[in-house]
């Protein structure tokens, strides 16, 4: 089985330079102007899940809770801290979680549409 989680977007092509640049996901495919949708797929490389992110004439309509978030577990502690720096540099400030736990073992923040991520600190043994 794979997962794939869809969402709506307001602006297709920010979501994706935001996932790619920032996050550091890959494209694995797109399509344009499927019965009005157009979409993206993103991942990384070998994995069983895929996001897809669509826009369309119809307009958004989000309803995120503050605890929903997409997390994302770094493999290794250099690759959190080159994501945090890149978080810097593209002038992203981080989120407070109300889960406590993310605020001490991970970066949160916030994509285009306003849902939150959260990059998992590894732990080191």
């Amino acid at each position: 089985m794979k997962l794939r989680y869809a969402r709506h977007t307001k602006d297709l092509s920010q979501i994706v330079s935001f996932y790619t640049e920032i996050v550091g996901l890959t494209i694995s495919g797109s399509f344009q102007d499927h019965d009005g949708y157009s979409g993206v797929f993103l991942n990384t490389p070998k994995s069983a899940w895929e996001l897809e992110f669509t826009q369309s004439e119809r307009k958004t309509d989000h309803k995120s809770d503050p605890d929903d978030a997409l997390v994302f577990y770094s493999k290794t502690l250099a690759e959190w801290v080159e994501l945090k720096e890149r978080l810097k540099n593209f002038g992203i400030d981080l989120a407070s979680c109300p889960n406590p736990y993310w605020n001490e073992h991970g970066l949160s923040f916030l994509d285009p549409d306003g849902f939150s991520v959260i990059i998992a600190k590894p732990k080191i043994s």
